[in-house]
């Protein structure tokens, strides 16, 4: 008999593992923005900060809402494409997702003052859309190394034989994993691979912010800025791994899947502070600091797998599912901004970005819904270990034909990992024209995303990295009046 199961009395001493996931990875996901909001900030590589009077900079350097002279009212509409191209033990694949989405939206209230030295005050209130999730991946290839099952029987033999609910325990009462009593051991059919292993993954979601601003105009010569953030947070991830015995190698083997969902929402708070200086009518210097965004996040996450044999009597189906509750503080950024006014012509203008993803940190909730706790400190520890300090640069210019404009700009994004063990270095290229009236004006921008990033379906230690080139293309149109 192949499978030999388990005393009751094991079964009952068996304990629940609850690092069912890698938090660690979500620090990164949700700790790692990039830009959004109107088209003339998206058109200019998001590095409209020091240029100001444009809705985008409230969720950059808030000082930027002190050039508003006016009282105004913008929406913003996208329509995204996503390509993920990937390769893995020498076979490729590729995959497309399309979104349409409200990159952002927002009112700026100006008041004059005509007998104070603070010439405007502003309020702003809406929201931009920090990041979006959605891209969809497929992986395929012919691994002979290793399956799921090697890391899984790894991870029971190391554990002392102790199952975890979310994966090794799936993987026994499936009868993928199963204890040999015969030498007092577990074993899996396929420990050195020889299958074909495919995952699809799609992802959606974003990271819109709700921004409440206040800023004031000295004199035309400073610009305050401040603005309490406050991001909204959803993220689906549905995700399959299918292995295959496609040679009819393994005996008794034919196949498995595990179907994974994880829905994470919340929301969090965060402050930011900025000032702008006009030194001369051509130049403008700037600077911001935000704090770590506060997050309360819950999460949502069900399992299936299903295993087929040539023996149908060992098929099976099992299922976990539960919730979880925890916080989240990413790492607080400073920014510095410049713009160089030519004239009536035009502005180029630059923005640096200092973030140190290591100091993103994972907390549990009280009302945790499983019964053991979890302290994150492995996960905290793998986000010091894994991530580092990454430099944003961004530069972008403007010309102006009146009543046209003619924008164009670049971003580059530093890579968030550490001692090289990833890439995750990302272009932008964007481009964009607008007209703009006494009281309205319509900009168009075109955005280019590519960035190459490595993908493990599991553990580094028996498989090898899937190599994933993203590339997304980006159209947003924003449309305004001024009041």
């Amino acid at each position: 008999m192949k499978k030999i199961f388990l005393s009751i009395g094991l079964l009952l001493g068996l304990a629940l593992s609850t690092a069912y996931a890698q938090y660690d990875v979500d620090a990164l996901r949700f700790s790692y923005l990039g830009f959004g909001g109107t088209a003339r900030n998206m058109a200019t590589g998001g590095a409209f900060g020091a240029a100001g009077a444009d809705f985008s900079t409230l969720s950059t350097n808030p000082a930027g809402i002190g050039l508003y002279k006016n009282s105004e009212i913008n929406l913003s509409t996208s329509l995204l494409f996503n390509k993920v191209e990937s390769s893995f033990y020498g076979s490729a694949n590729d995959d497309i997702n399309y979104t349409f989405n409200m990159p952002g939206a927002g009112f700026i209230l100006t008041l004059e003052n005509e007998n104070s030295n603070w010439k405007n005050v502003q309020f702003g209130f809406g929201f931009n859309k920090m990041q979006d999730f959605h891209k969809n991946t497929e992986i395929e290839g012919f691994n002979d190394e290793s399956s799921l099952m090697t890391e899984y029987l790894a991870k029971v033999q190391n554990s002392g034989g102790e199952l975890s609910f979310y994966d090794t325990e799936l993987a026994y009462n499936t009868n993928l994993l199963y204890y040999d009593s015969l030498n007092s051991t577990y074993r899996v059919d396929a420990p050195h691979g020889g299958i074909n292993q495919r995952k699809t993954i799609e992802e959606s979601g974003a990271i819109n912010e709700m921004t409440f601003s206040f800023g004031g105009n000295y004199n035309d010569k400073l610009y305050t800025g401040v603005t309490i953030g406050i991001p909204i947070l959803n993220y689906t991830m549905v995700s399959r791994h299918a292995e295959t015995d496609t040679q009819d190698s393994i005996p008794v083997f034919r196949s498995f899947s595990l179907d994974e969902r994880i829905e994470t929402t919340g929301s969090g708070i965060n402050f930011k502070f900025g000032l702008l200086y006009r030194p001369a009518n051509w130049l403008r210097l700037g600077g911001a600091i935000h704090t770590p965004t506060f997050y309360s996040l819950h999460e949502n996450y069900s399992r299936n797998m299903i295993s087929h044999f040539e023996n149908a009597d060992f098929n099976s189906d099992e299922s976990v599912q539960g919730e979880f509750n925890y916080e989240l503080m990413t790492p607080m950024k400073a920014l510095g901004n410049i713009a160089f006014i030519i004239g009536k012509r035009g502005v180029i203008t630059a923005e640096y970005q200092y973030t140190d993803y290591s100091t993103a940190r994972l907390s549990e909730e009280n009302d945790i819904s499983i019964s053991s706790t979890y302290d994150f400190k492995e996960d905290n520890d793998a986000v010091e270990a894994k991530y580092t300090n990454a430099h944003n640069i961004k530069i972008g210019g403007e010309l102006n034909l009146q009543p046209f404009k003619i924008r164009a700009g670049y971003a580059l994004y530093g890579s968030p990992y550490a001692d090289d063990i990833n890439d995750g270095e990302r272009s932008y290229y964007t481009f964009g024209f607008g007209i703009r009236e006494k009281h309205y004006y319509a900009d168009l921008a075109f955005v280019m995303e590519q960035y190459d990033e490595d993908y493990y379906l599991y553990s580094p230690e028996y498989v090898k990295a899937a190599k994933n080139s993203y590339n997304s293309n980006r159209f947003v149109l924003t449309v305004g009046l001024m009041l």
